[in-house]
């Protein structure tokens, strides 16, 4: 049984862009959404790190994460948070395509 380290990194960074969206805007909203998708992200490389198939809840938080981050970079043009996070989250969702395939 391997760890899945890439997904727990994953998570932690969620969670804590979400902590510092709060910390530097007072953002309540940031917050909530980057512990509910860091939650998400944690518990899905927990599934994965048991069973390398169960990639179900991990790909549904990358990939809605994916989308509205995307969509907020597209909006506001501003790489930091949400192109960073797009482009982490677009990343995570090829690796899990990836991980199933193999």
């Amino acid at each position: 049984m391997a760890v899945d380290w890439i997904g727990f990194g994953y998570a932690a960074a969620i969670t804590f862009g979400g902590y510092m969206g709060y910390k530097r805007k007072a953002s309540v909203m940031s917050l909530m959404a980057g512990l509910v998708f860091g939650g998400l992200s944690a518990y899905g490389a927990y599934k994965i790190s048991n069973d390398s198939k169960d990639i179900k809840i991990s790909l549904l938080a990358s990939g809605l994460l994916s989308i509205v981050m995307g969509m907020r970079y597209k909006k506001s043009g501003k790489l930091l948070p949400a192109g960073i996070i797009s482009g982490l989250s677009l990343l995570m969702v090829f690796r899990l395509l990836l991980l199933f395939m193999v």
